[in-house]
């Protein structure tokens, strides 16, 4: 099963986010738009791997809620993306996930970590400048990380919830 964990946004995030992915449309940026029930911020990405050992892992790293705002938009060759500001709370939850992650043996991609969240692929043309384009000032409050599961679909890939800490049943 191919995973990865991720925080996902709120639902005042997610309609945001595909208003700023409609306006972008309308400037003429065509490419590969993120579903917006697809929308989320990778922490580590695990790749092929059983659930069950990483939902063991996400249990024992305590995760504190964390304030996370829209900042900005990222161009990086044919991927646009909005980053979030984190605060040293959340790169360091991130820190102490990989590194639990590592002494369990469970491989992820080890790329640095930026906050951002994917809007479009295979963008064209590669503007680099976003004229008209406004972003929404919004914030939300993540209180879960969540464990995906990601499989092609017949509209490309499909990103499925099968765990999260805290558990929404825990109160």
């Amino acid at each position: 099963m191919r995973l990865f964990v991720a925080i996902l946004p709120d639902e005042a995030m997610r309609q945001a986010l595909s208003a700023l992915q409609r306006e972008m449309k309308l400037c003429g940026i065509h490419g590969r738009y993120t579903d917006p029930f697809n929308l989320h911020m990778t922490l580590a990405f695990i790749g092929e791997y059983q659930p069950d050992p990483v939902l063991d892992v996400l249990t024992e790293i305590p995760f504190e809620p964390v304030e996370l705002k829209l900042e900005g938009i990222l161009h990086f060759r044919d991927l646009y993306a909005c980053t979030l500001s984190g605060s040293e709370q959340l790169t360091a939850y991130v820190s102490r996930l990989r590194h639990a992650l590592a002494e369990q043996e469970i491989s992820f991609d080890r790329k640095a970590f930026r906050p951002h969240i994917t809007l479009v692929r295979k963008a064209v043309p590669e503007y680099r400048e976003y004229p008209d384009l406004h972003l929404p000032e919004i914030t939300m409050t993540a209180e879960r990380i969540s464990l995906m599961r990601s499989q092609p679909g017949r509209n490309g890939m499909v990103y499925t919830e099968i765990g999260a800490v805290p558990d929404s049943g825990e109160e």
